[in-house]
């Protein structure tokens, strides 16, 4: 990483000199005892800064927790008295002397300390240690130190900057006497681990001197840099804080000047330089300081050079000033200085000695600055030689005048700086320089130090290996220093935060857009995600990444066109200096994986060294940490990783072996090298192992390069496994290990491989006495073991000097020769050997990964539970451990098909029998005791649940080696037969044991405390918490199992339990479901995990059956693009199961394939081979999944994956096989669509399908044979081709959300379970998504009803004013546009917008269509009413004229009165008196003038028209009619034309009874229909009640009847029906007719309605006896004449806008009609009467109508003086507001216009045409002359108004409002019409009523429920037994016959559509979805209905012990559960 040097200018107020003098801003000494106050808002920046610590202050920061140590030290390093013992312990002292600095702060590390004093004294120590400290001593007492101690020492050490470790040194002190120090205690250790070994133990007589000298060495260790601190704790309102925000650099720019300092002039005004500084003569003092120039307000470093460049050019002291140069400043370029047209040859020399000091990379740091003396030499450059130094430098330059003084050429040279540094990608140069001398020295200094090492031994004598010590140490120490610089170096290149930043296994598994990408190169940032997309999907190309490079960034500009060039010098074109890319600037790919693995956590290393096996790579073995040179052993990568291989045994018979890798016994052989040789050892190795794949990389691999940084010391693993062919290399399975880099390097892990190695391969140039490896050969050569020797340099073949020792020669021979010459001698070196190595053994050598202490813990967790399983086979582990999902689980399963699919001759009784024995067993379950085994496994779970993944893991891999059965070598044939015949009885009982077991039974222990609803006593917890456990495992990554293989059957109750936690913990997301379908072992399973990273089971075997489901992340970013938040992937097993054979294969892969078609929203379908047997079988079994979800209106896409193709590139071939597939897929679809009873004749009938893109040809998995071949890159190429696919079908899905998924597996499960699928099949989702849309419906109707009735009562007022006389539907549409548009918008955004808009679009046309409809209809009705209105208007002028003259004849009549007692006005009761008598003889003249309307009697005058129909109807029969509505049938009434069978449904063991009477029942509910409507439009409020509306009432029924009959061929009705069917339907609308007529004559009998005009007439007859004015009078009079439309109208508004709130608030009335019918049963059962049900049975629209408006009355009752008032008043008072605006407006009107009262009266009554029932002809008999004062009369009328209104306000009660209203505006009629404009067609068995909420909807009949049909009477033949059969269940009974209605032919129950009429309409699904309440109904009510029906429910219809179970409140919850 590079460093960066500290900007000039910065330190402010808060500078240190170092001078010890005050600064210049004042600063106080460094050495001054004044205390330090630092304020909050300081915030220093310090960087790293390369110094030599001997030639300025080596800068010491001393921490303890002891004044008196600390003082102590201090005293040392500066060897003098001055740091006070006694001081304040919290006090921070600073002490300098002998350029050291100590900063003591002696109480830092006492543990007492909060976190405010420790950043506080850091913050100091940093301050005063500016601009860093080199050396922080931690001084500790070393047997003192305890576990807190060091915790808080490593807090205060965490508070420092970042690598504080680096310059950290432990300084321990004893307190006891003794002169030899102390065992230091543990807590000391760890810490000085930390900090790398720095540790000085300062015993009682340690010199000064020596602790002196270690501070200097610790400091030269880190080569004089001092901490850096980018950022710490302070104001956020610093400089550099604000410098930061505002996007300025942290520090200025730093550039070197070189060249003729003649062509500078140096004065006070040169920007750039200043003026001229001093020249050195000597260079031994001179220090190289960059000078700070503000150039625009911009800081920039400058180093002139062009003197000392001039003047040491050829001193023999060049190199220190180089090194000084660079190691002392970040150079950020160099600027070399030229005269413009003056180019000497001491220019030309110095350029070239520039590029040969600074190395060729210099040139592209440079610029040429080109000086002038004057504007005219400064236009162009033209000189050839000027331009070929420019050519070098990449054209780059800047012309300025030579005193640098103009300001514009300053700054526009800062500009190009800027750029040039921009260019190079904002690195320095001498950050380049130094990672380029480190990486091309490393090796002449790795052998300068051998050289050394030899010459001072052979010069030295007893100190030799004193002195080798001491210099191997420093080079360790230099070595670790440039390997952790190289590190960071390639972690800022691959973009990786760091080893402590670790990457997760979700970073990579995750869907990005970068992962759909397909290529073979990238960019630098790109090459982490691009590897480990390659590795993931088991490509080993993933080492072969080409990198991209940007040529302007990494090339020199070429000028191709220069026509000066020289083109015929080959020798001057190839010496051109342009070397383009270095190959040491390639990023090594063994670089890109090791940094991986570094940064990886556990798990994903493990996941890739997996990977890395899968792909036939090495894995890395032995690790050294790039940062401590520690090497580890990452035993936990290989623990999921197996071996298989084949071999023969002494009888020549093929034995197969699969072992976990890391128990695997095999011989080793180990290679290494030492020093450079020139042949490659790894692809020597390659050679014996599998010589057409790079196993291990090496030199010649493409993308390798000559710098690699994390390999060396790396010690990597790889096995051949033989096939058991003669032609295998190696008979046994052999590991081969390698050690990269030189061996001699690398002690620790050439130890342990040739301890471990069976054989040991050396490769070497040659021998040498005097070299380091000698040694270690010569001990190797003396060792037992075999040596293989491979000199490079030596060209003999294969030698054996003395047994077991081998010699090969390398050079100039034939490279296959070799490998087979060194195979030979390898296997007869194992041949003799008996020695193996295990993996497992190394942990005993080295340190391990699996000592971190999580993993750890799961290990001793997992290792317990494991320790439970010893010595069992895995039946036993089953049977003994797993209780809960053995025989009890695998019973329930098939007590459920079984219940599913009824036997013949089956009853409820049966079906209930079954219910209760799965309960049983559901009971014996939940009593089952909990093992030990998961007793244990739920605590390890509680105990870890930070670490569980650990937990669980190791938990998989222990039970995976269990699963795996191994035969040995020697095993005798006998008992290798007894074995396998063992393993098969297993594999077929039960199969594997793993992870997805245990969770099974987790799944058992819930789904039976659910279904017993309490929790086991053995749980320590409640088991609702059981499913959040899976959904936790679920997100990590771990697949949940969707289907139990083992008992064929999904755990509905579990399954939906875990989604919903999932939905708690991710939210309801939307997924895309990818399912998988194809024959076993076909690489499913490898498919998926290769696409996406997986890690299902794969294995030739079947570990598992049955289905999984896993989640794979969407990232955000393709959340954007997609419509979901996860993938779900659904790997399946294998169709054509070899488990099942024999067994119901074809009904098994049947069943599993329609559940994961269903499922799925794509399938793959998976064929493998080209067999076409095999692909006719899976073809045909596809096609019928496909088929089944076109009939059950699914959707789901497919494509078809053909794998293993011998040749995938052959176009004419893939061609010719599509047409094939097309062709067998239109063969199986015409076959399934027999089996289906469907119309399908092609595949593209069934399934939207495009041959072309969606059958995909897969190349074969294995790139040559197994078990050594890697996976195939071109399959690899094939899946990232499937996963684009896949993403675009993902991309125009809408996916499926969490919540319907669980729907959708419940709805597909239940269907399946029923085997006739299409019939069974209840689309949850569908019917979900439908309930929504007629909630909208509903509301989208009553929005356009709610606004024509509006629109109808403006119209009717001004029908009633005569305002207008004729109505057309064009203006009622226009009134309605509006509403009609916002509907319109309201549909629109609904149908495109709503989470199941791919579902509701099925309904968005015929939806559309209905709305118009209703708004036609509405339109229509509202038309016909006006009309009628119309009629009635002029019918009732003769009433209303006669009424008016009435009321105008007593006006007239008392104002004469009036004139006549205006002497008598004081005298009021003489007054009162003559109008009494007045009024009595007026009122008595009017009354015998007039006939009074008369009370009616409907009843009688219906019974006035019977009786002259038929008049042999006896007398007294009235008094026995019956009830139409409620008789229980009406075959009694009908007189059959024929024999009829009434035998419905018939077995040989029972038959059932059904009347003829659902057409009958159908009749009278039409008939009542079309009376209603004809009643109410008799309008009878308004015209009053006449005998002829019975007549009429009489006549339409009749009519009707006689109508039936002639249609009805089975019957004709007897007489009495026609009498019953009149008088029932007039009885029901007496109270209607009554109600309506009293209206009609209170508001017309002129006895009546005088009266009510009495105190009113009086009031003006006063008012006219006491003079007052004529317009007064009139408007007294207008008032009145107000009073009835005011309280009219504001009945009718009130009503209206109560309507609207009943539809939002009223629980029941709020919803749809499903909800409406909801709160009518809750009713039912409240209220328990059975008569009230019988009529919801029978009468279903008059309950309704009866329970509307009850709730109605309710609800004005309960809600009238807090809901129903206040809206009247607040409607008075806008009808107040009104008239008084008409009554200002009309009085202005006649002002403009000149006119008089009757103008006003004009315009008054027009104003409220729309509002009121009010015109000009109410006054019409009114005199009105002398009323000409119109402002009078406004005047009246504002202030007798509000008392008219007061009076209205005051008659508002409950009783008077509805009988106020007439019934078409009452809000129980509004709500009627809206609720009952619906289906109500009765189902033909049991009577329930369709739930569709459109009248004449299309499609099919359907309810959610049933219920039995016993209900409607149908009982069993020759018997009196009601039947209990529910329709449901009875339609899947294969032995249910009935007769239908008029027919002779019995029809299955099960087939009960093709009986045709009513039937045919109805969709009555086979399943078990009933309703708990009516079976509560039935045995609440079983003597009401025995009574009613005069049958029982006994013998085959006996009621079941089951259905007694249910209480009334369990009957109401499963209401709110079910509907």
């Amino acid at each position: 990483m590079a460093e960066r040097e500290g900007r000039p200018g910065v330190r402010k107020t808060g500078e240190r000199c170092l001078n010890g003098s005050k600064s210049r801003d004042g600063c106080p000494k460094i050495g001054s005892s004044s205390d330090l106050n630092l304020p909050d808002t300081v915030v220093q920046t310090f960087r790293t800064r390369p110094q030599s610590p001997m030639k300025s202050d080596l800068r010491i920061v001393l921490l303890g927790k002891n004044l008196a140590e600390n003082s102590r030290v201090g005293k040392l390093i500066l060897g003098n008295e001055k740091f006070d013992s006694k001081a304040p312990s919290d006090q921070v002292q600073t002490e300098r002397k002998m350029h050291k600095t100590v900063i003591n702060a002696p109480h830092l590390l006492q543990p007492h300390l909060s976190d405010n004093q420790i950043t506080e004294t850091v913050r100091k120590c940093l301050y005063l240690s500016d601009p860093g400290p080199h050396v922080i001593v931690l001084v500790l007492q070393q047997d003192q130190c305890s576990t807190k101690d060091q915790e808080h020492v490593e807090k205060v050490l965490n508070s420092f900057p970042n690598k504080v470790y680096e310059y950290t040194m432990v300084l321990t002190t004893q307190e006891s006497d003794s002169v030899e120090p102390a065992e230091v205690n543990g807590a000391v250790k760890e810490i000085i681990k930390k900090c790398f070994n720095s540790h000085y133990k300062l015993t009682k007589n340690s010199p000064s001197a020596d602790l002196k000298e270690n501070l200097e060495k610790f400091a030269q260790k880190n080569s004089g840099h001092y901490l850096i601190c980018d950022e710490f704790e302070g104001s956020d309102n610093s400089t550099e804080q604000q410098e930061r925000e505002r996007g300025h650099k942290k520090s200025p720019l730093t550039v070197a000047l070189f060249g003729n300092s003649a062509s500078i002039q140096f004065r006070h005004d040169n920007i750039l330089l200043g003026e001229e500084e001093y020249r050195f003569k000597t260079t031994d003092t001179s220090r190289i300081i960059p000078l700070p120039r503000e150039i625009a307000e911009h800081y920039i470093s400058v180093i002139n050079m062009t003197v000392r460049h001039e003047t040491e050019l050829n001193l023999d002291c060049v190199d220190h000033l180089i090194d000084q140069l660079v190691n002392e400043n970040e150079i950020h370029a160099f600027i070399f200085v030229v005269r413009l047209g003056q180019l000497t040859d001491a220019d030309k020399n110095s350029l070239e000695w520039l590029q040969r000091v600074f190395g060729d990379r210099v040139l592209q740091f440079v610029m040429i600055l080109f000086t002038y003396e004057t504007e005219e030499k400064s236009k162009t450059i033209k000189d050839p030689v000027l331009e070929q130094l420019l050519e070098k430098c990449g054209g780059r330059f800047h012309t300025c005048n030579k005193m640098m003084n103009n300001q514009s050429e300053m700054r526009d040279l800062r500009y190009k700086i800027e750029h040039l540094f921009n260019e190079n990608k904002q690195q320095r140069y001498t950050e380049i320089r130094r990672n380029f001398e480190k990486s091309e020295k490393a090796t002449d200094r790795s052998t300068i130090m051998k050289e050394n090492t030899q010459r001072i031994t052979t010069s030295m004598g007893k100190d030799t290996h004193k002195i080798i010590h001491v210099e191997e140490t420093r080079f360790k120490q230099d070595n670790a220093k440039e390997i952790d610089g190289k590190t960071k170096h390639l972690f800022n290149r691959l973009h990786l935060k760091g080893m402590h930043h670790k990457l997760r296994t979700a970073d990579f598994l995750q869907l990005t857009a970068h992962s759909l990408k397909s290529t073979e190169s990238c960019a630098e940032e790109e090459l982490i995600q691009t590897f480990m997309q390659k590795l993931l999907m088991m490509n080993y190309r993933a080492r072969y990444i080409h990198i991209e490079k940007n040529n302007e960034q990494h090339h020199t500009k070429q000028k191709d066109n220069d026509s000066n060039a020289d083109m015929g010098d080959i020798f001057k074109a190839m010496s051109f200096s342009n070397k383009g890319i270095s190959q040491s600037d390639r990023i090594h790919p063994m670089d890109v994986q090791m940094a991986v693995f570094h940064c990886a956590d556990g798990f994903l290393k493990q996941l890739m060294v997996t990977k890395l096996s899968q792909c036939q790579y090495a894995l890395p073995l032995l690790v050294p940490d790039p940062d401590t040179q520690q090497i580890e052993f990452p035993l936990w990568t290989f623990r999921q990783i197996n071996k298989s291989w084949k071999m023969k045994n002494t009888n020549n018979e093929i034995i197969s072996q699969t072992h976990p890798v890391y128990k695997t016994q095999t011989p080793m052989v180990s290679f290494f090298r030492f020093g450079s040789v020139s042949s490659s050892k790894s692809h020597l190795m390659n050679s014996l192992i599998n010589e057409k794949h790079n196993t291990f990389f090496h030199r010649n691999c493409p993308g390798s390069s000559r710098t690699r940084v994390l390999m060396d010391g790396v010690v990597e693993i790889a096995w051949f496994c033989p096939s058991g062919k003669n032609t295998d290399k190696f008979t046994d399975c052999v590991a081969f290990c390698n050690l990269h880099g030189d061996a001699g390097d690398h002690e620790k892990q050439l130890q342990i491989l040739t301890e471990m190695a069976s054989v040991n391969v050396v490769l070497l140039p040659q021998l040498q006495n005097n070299d380091k490896s000698t040694t270690i050969i010569q001990n190797l050569y003396r060792n037992r073991k075999p040596l293989i020797c491979l000199f490079t340099e030596d060209e003999s073949a294969v030698t054996e000097p003395i047994k077991g020792k081998y010699k090969i020669g390398l050079k100039d021979r034939n490279q296959s020769e070799v490998s087979e010459e060194l195979r030979r001698t390898i296997n007869d070196c194992l041949s003799e050997s008996s020695s193996t190595f295990r993996l497992e053994d190394l942990s005993k050598q080295i340190r391990v990964d699996e000592e971190d202490d999580d993993c750890k813990r799961g290990r001793e967790a997992a290792h317990q539970m494991m320790s439970l399983l010893e010595k069992k086979d895995l039946t036993e582990i089953k049977e003994s451990f797993l209780p809960h999902q053995g025989k009890l689980w695998h019973q329930w399963s098939q007590k459920n098909k079984e219940l599913h699919r009824p036997r013949a001759y089956e009853i409820e009784m049966d079906i209930s029998r079954k219910k209760t024995e799965m309960k049983n067993i559901r009971h014996q379950q939940h009593e089952s005791d909990i093992t030990t085994f998961i007793q244990l496994f739920f605590k390890q779970i509680q105990c870890h649940a930070e670490n569980k993944m650990y937990f669980l893991k190791w938990l998989e891999i222990f039970l995976t080696s269990k699963n795996i059965f191994v035969p040995h070598k020697n095993d005798k044939s006998e008992q290798l037969k007894v074995e396998q015949t063992d393993l098969k009885r297993i594999s077929e009982e039960a199969a594997t044991f793993g992870l997805e077991h245990i969770m099974r039974e987790i799944g058992q222990i819930y789904e039976s405390c659910s279904s017993v609803k309490k929790n086991k006593k053995d749980l320590q917890f409640d088991f609702s918490s059981l499913p959040s456990l899976a959904a936790k495992m679920m997100i990590s990554g771990f697949p949940l199992e969707l289907m139990d293989g083992d008992a064929a059957h999904v755990p509905v109750i579990w399954i939906s339990a875990v989604l919903d936690k999932l939905i708690q913990k991710l939210g309801d997301q939307r997924v895309f479901v990818l399912s998988v379908l194809g024959i076993q072992s076909s690489g499913k399973s490898t498919m998926l995990n290769a696409m996406f990273g997986l890690q299902f089971a794969v294995s030739a075997g079947r570990c598992t059956r049955g289905a999984f489901m896993q989640l794979v992340r969407v990232s955000d970013e393709m959340k954007t693009q997609m419509n979901f938040d996860y993938i779900l992937v659904v790997d399946t097993e294998g169709l054509r199961a070899l488990e099942l054979t024999g067994s119901s294969t074809r009904h098994h892969d049947n069943e599993l394939a329609t559940f994961v078609v269903g499922l799925g929203n794509l399938t793959l379908i998976n064929i493998f081979g080209e067999n076409p047997s095999e692909m006719q079988d899976i073809l045909q079994i596809v096609v019928q999944a496909f088929l089944r979800m076109k009939v059950v209106k699914l959707n789901p896409s497919c494509v078809f994956v053909h794998q293993n193709v011998s040749d995938v590139t052959a176009g004419e071939k893939n061609e010719e096989g599509r047409r094939r597939l097309l062709q067998t897929l239109d063969k199986m679809t015409k076959l399934a669509a027999k089996d289906e009873v469907c119309d399908a004749e092609c595949f593209s009938d069934v399934i939207k399908f495009d041959v072309q893109n969606d059958v995909k040809y897969f190349a074969h998995l294995w790139e040559g044979n197994p078990p050594m071949a890697p996976p195939n890159p071109n399959y690899c190429e094939n899946i990232q081709e499937l996963k684009r696919t896949i993403m675009s079908h993902a991309s125009k899905s809408h996916g499926t959300m969490l919540i319907d998924l669980k729907d959708r597996i419940k709805d597909l499960w239940e269907a399946l379970l029923n085997e006739r699928f299409v019939f069974s099949f209840r689309n949850s989702l569908e019917i979900s998504a439908y309930r929504k849309l007629e909630t909208k419906y509903s509301k989208w109707s009553w929005r356009l009803r709610s606004a024509m009735m509006e629109i109808e009562n403006k119209l009717h007022n001004k029908i009633e004013n005569e305002a207008i006389h004729e109505v057309e539907e064009t203006d009622l549409q226009s009134e309605l546009k509006t509403t009609s548009e916002e509907v319109e918008k309201s549909m629109s955004e609904f149908f495109e917008k709503d989470t199941d808009a791919d579902i509701l679009i099925q309904w968005k046309s015929s939806f559309e269509i209905k709305i118009k409809e209703i708004q036609e209809n509405i339109v229509r009705e509202t038309k016909k009413k006006l009309n009628e209105i119309l009629q009635q208007r002029d019918l009732k002028k003769m009433i209303d004229a006669q009424k008016t003259h009435h009321e105008n004849t007593l006006f007239e009549k008392s104002k004469e009165l009036a004139l006549k007692l205006k002497d008598k006005t004081n005298d009021e009761q003489t007054l009162k008196k003559e109008f009494d008598l007045f009024w009595e003889q007026s009122v008595k003249k009017i009354i015998r003038d007039t006939h009074p309307i008369k009370d009616n009697d409907i009843m009688r005058d219906v019974k006035h028209f019977l009786s002259d129909i038929y008049e042999s109807a006896p007398v007294g029969h009235w008094m026995e009619s019956k009830d139409i509505f409620s008789v229980p049938s009406y075959t009694q009434y009908v007189l059959f034309k024929k024999e009829f069978k009434e035998s419905v449904i018939n077995s040989s063991r029972y038959t059932q009874t059904l009347s003829p009477e659902d057409k009958i029942r159908n009749f009278i509910t039409d008939v009542v229909q079309q009376t209603d409507k004809m009643i109410q439009s008799f309008n009878i409020s308004k015209m009053g009640y006449n005998i002829s509306c019975i007549q009429q009432i009489t006549d339409y029924i009749k009519m009707r009847v006689t109508e039936h009959q002639k249609i009805s061929v089975e019957y004709e009705f007897k007489n009495e029906f026609f009498m019953y069917l009149v008088h029932s339907i007039c009885n029901r609308a007496e109270q209607m007719i009554s109600d309506q007529h009293k209206m009609f004559r209170d508001a017309n009998d002129p006895e009546i309605y005088v009266e009510k005009k009495r105190e009113e007439y009086y009031s003006i007859f006063q008012k006219y006896c006491h003079g007052a004015t004529s317009a007064a009078i009139f408007g007294e009079i207008i008032c009145q004449k107000l009073k009835d439309p005011i309280e009219q109208s504001v009945y009718k508004k009130t009503a209206r806008d109560l309507t609207d709130e009943i539809m939002k608030n009223c629980s029941s009335l709020n919803g749809n009609r499903s909800k409406l019918e909801k709160h009518i049963l809750k009713t039912l059962a409240e209220e328990e009467d059975c008569h009230k049900y019988m009529n919801y049975i029978y009468n279903p629209r008059d309950h309704f109508k009866s329970f509307i408006r009850n709730k109605v009355s309710q609800h004005i009752t309960d809600k009238f003086n807090v809901s129903v008032l206040p809206k009247m008043k607040e409607n008075i008072k806008l009808l107040q507001q009104k008239i008084i605006k008409a009554a200002h407006e009309s009085t202005e009107h006649v002002q403009v216009n000149r006119g008089d009262v009757g103008l006003w009266l004009k315009s008054f009554t027009q104003q409220l045409s729309d509002v009121l029932i009010f015109s000009e002809k109410d006054l019409s008999g009114v005199k009105h002359s002398g009323a000409d004062n119109c402002n009078l009369l406004e005047d009246v009328i504002r202030e007798e108004l509000p008392t008219i209104m007061s009076d209205i306000y005051g008659k508002f009660n409950t009783e008077a409002f509805l009988v106020k209203l007439d019934y078409t505006f009452r809000p129980d009629e509004i709500l009627i019409d809206h609720f009952c404009q619906c289906c109500w067609v009765q189902c033909p068995f049991c009577k329930t009523v369709c739930t569709n909420t459109i009248e004449n909807h299309h499609g099919d009949h359907s309810v959610a429920f049933h219920r039995s049909i016993g209900l409607s009477g149908i009982h069993y033949d020759n018997t009196c037994n009601l039947s209990t059969h529910i329709c449901t269940s009875a339609v899947g009974n294969s032995n249910l016959y009935f007769y239908p209605i008029g027919s002779e032919d019995k029809v299955p129950w099960k087939n009960y559509r093709t009986a045709g009429g009513v039937y045919a309409d109805w969709s009555i699904t086979s399943d078990l979805s009933e309703l708990p309440y009516w079976k509560w109904f039935v045995c609440r009510f079983q003597k009401d209905l025995e009574k009613y029906y005069m049958k029982t429910f006994e013998g085959s219809g006996v009621i079941p012990d089951e259905w007694r179970i249910y209480s009334k409140q369990d009957a109401i919850e499963s209401l709110d559960k079910y509907i």
